[in-house]
């Protein structure tokens, strides 16, 4: 019996340090492998994608490309790159107007394109570092987080666009740089993620002000996701790596779980009360933690799926029912879009 312990604790040994990981259901991952997708001639850093459900394509940030790349997943091939960017971050596609908006950081823009043509239709000059870039459909409204350090401000800023007519309509002033986005399903409430302060801001769209301001304890609080129907915000943080699920009503802290290092994506799958929380952009393999949500205080480590050096970013669809991993280029590898399937 004391052999056998001491070969279990072995073998858990060498699971931690070689990245493997197992889920509860007899070895099976959450999430499979299912096309790797080339990039060709992209380099740097690979920041965030948006999807077009019906034309099954993938817009990619090329963060440090000065592009944004097209991938047709129809095919499983990348069909072209959108130039003239500098610092490539938000994308968001807006299948009834037929747009595309693209953020770029350190010229302040977001640029309008047609999005079956790629016509450049219109600039929007917005403060300095617009990132993440979120749409209200029944207001027609986007918002995208700009401003702060970026700007040498020491605050930061939400402008406020009208989708239809390209023009900013207004601004609701945060405490620093926002590093993530979400809006409730009512388009009321917009929780803004402050990783410089580690808090969570949670802003009234009627009124566009701040009704609250939430310390997240584990700090440099980046990506998250938002489960409406139990009041919950699951918040990636840095310093520790750990996914946080708080409160969506009274910012309490409900689990903190271990997750990848260098966190920089996270996303909900509602149907499978799964949760996908992706990292490592600097680490020799990237990796995908999955967590599973019994029930709206206890959840479960049940994956983590090695991806590859220099992956980071990460884009959930549900629509498609594919997990998307983008993977900068490296010594040995083109860039690449690693698209996983869930297994159950």
């Amino acid at each position: 019996m004391k052999s056998l312990k001491i070969c279990f604790v072995a073998i858990g040994l060498l699971v931690a340090n070689h990245g493997i990981a197992f889920s509860q259901e007899g070895g099976k991952q959450p999430l499979k492998l299912v096309q790797t997708i080339t990039l060709p001639n992209v380099n740097g850093r690979l920041d965030h994608m948006d999807v077009d459900v019906k034309g099954k394509r993938l817009f990619v940030a090329g963060l440090e490309n000065g592009t944004f790349e097209v991938v047709d997943l129809a095919s499983g091939k990348w069909v072209r790159s959108i130039p003239g960017f500098k610092k490539s971050q938000g994308s968001l596609f807006v299948p009834a107007l037929n747009k595309l908006f693209l953020a770029s950081g350190d010229d302040g823009m977001v640029r309008v394109f047609r999005a079956d043509t790629f016509e450049l239709l219109d600039a929007i000059h917005l403060d300095t570092g617009p990132n993440r870039i979120v749409y209200e459909p029944k207001s027609k409204l986007i918002y995208v987080g700009c401003g702060g350090k970026d700007a040498g401000k020491d605050y930061g800023e939400i402008g406020i666009i009208d989708a239809q007519t390209d023009k900013v309509v207004g601004d609701i002033k945060v405490a620093a740089h926002p590093s993530e986005l979400l809006l409730d399903k009512s388009g009321k409430t917009l929780f803004v993620f402050v990783s410089i302060a580690s808090e969570v801001q949670v802003i009234d769209t009627r009124k566009r002000e701040v009704l609250s301001t939430w310390p997240v304890t584990s700090k440099r609080n980046g990506d998250g996701a938002f489960g409406e129907k139990t009041s919950r915000l699951f918040i990636g943080t840095r310093t520790p790596p750990e996914m946080v699920v708080m409160d969506s009503k009274s910012g309490k802290e409900i689990a903190h779980l271990p997750t990848a290092e260098n966190m920089d994506g996270v996303y909900f799958d509602a149907s499978r009360k799964q949760i996908y929380v992706s990292g490592g952009r600097d680490s020799a393999t990237g990796s995908v933690y999955v967590y599973r949500q019994k029930d709206a205080d206890h959840y479960e480590t049940i994956g983590t799926i090695p991806t590859r050096e220099g992956a980071g970013t990460s884009f959930w669809s549900p629509d498609l029912n594919r997990y998307y991993v983008a993977a900068s280029k490296n010594d040995k590898e083109e860039a690449a879009i690693l698209v996983y399937e869930p297994e159950n």
